[in-house]
């Protein structure tokens, strides 16, 4: 069983969709035994609480730089033996030393289809600003592994979803949300537990389901 910290800095509605498809037995072989937040206070930690899940703050204002506040989110995430590092809303650049520790598992959820709206300085609501401002038709979201590069690991999961007549950011960040990012990250965390990825130079390979064979 895959123990999974799930790294949050504010609300945590990706953290809830992996809480739910949890109990719902979606995430196979593997278990949330972490919430980490860079945030006293953050309404994530509430939801790791009402679901019996130990929370932990490591918090940015602490320390002097990404660097250390790095340091010490590895310190904590190897004495709970974390298998898989989730970030969900997680508002800091790690740094080196996290991949370092933990290559080719941690896992981020971006609400654009990458390489498209991705990278330094895209997050949150600028995101979906953007994608409107450049006139796209379809966005959606994607869950990649982490590298040093933000946004630039490789891509494990995509879904699209349409741009509609009228969408501001708001409701765009909603519906990608809703149609994408809830649904491709609990099923990548799940195929990860498995043991069902591998990565070969940019290229993440899925092994099939031996059950579906």
């Amino acid at each position: 069983m895959v123990r999974i910290a799930v790294l949050v800095s504010g609300g945590g509605t990706n953290l809830q969709a992996l809480i739910d498809a949890q109990a719902r037995g979606e995430l196979k072989n593997g278990a949330i035994a972490a919430v980490i937040s860079s945030k006293p206070g953050a309404y994530a930690l509430e939801r790791a609480e009402k679901a019996g899940i130990p929370g932990y703050v490591v918090a940015r204002k602490e320390f002097s730089s990404n660097r250390e506040m790095t340091l010490a989110l590895v310190d904590k995430l190897k004495e709970l033996d974390i298998g898989l590092v989730v970030l969900a809303g997680f508002m800091h650049i790690l740094t080196e030393e996290m991949v370092a520790a933990y290559p080719n598992a941690i896992l981020n959820v971006h609400p654009a289809l990458i390489p498209s709206f991705c990278g330094a300085g895209y997050y949150g609501l600028h995101v979906h600003e953007a994608a409107l401002a450049y006139g796209v038709k379809v966005t959606g979201a994607t869950v990649h592994f982490v590298n040093e590069e933000p946004d630039g690991g490789p891509i494990v999961l995509q879904k699209a979803v349409e741009i509609q007549e009228g969408d501001t950011p708001e409701v765009l960040q909603r519906r990608v949300m809703e149609q994408a990012e809830w649904r491709i990250l609990p099923r990548a965390v799940s195929l990860f537990c498995e043991g069902r990825l591998s990565v070969e130079g940019r290229t993440v390979h899925i092994k099939q389901d031996k059950e579906s064979k």
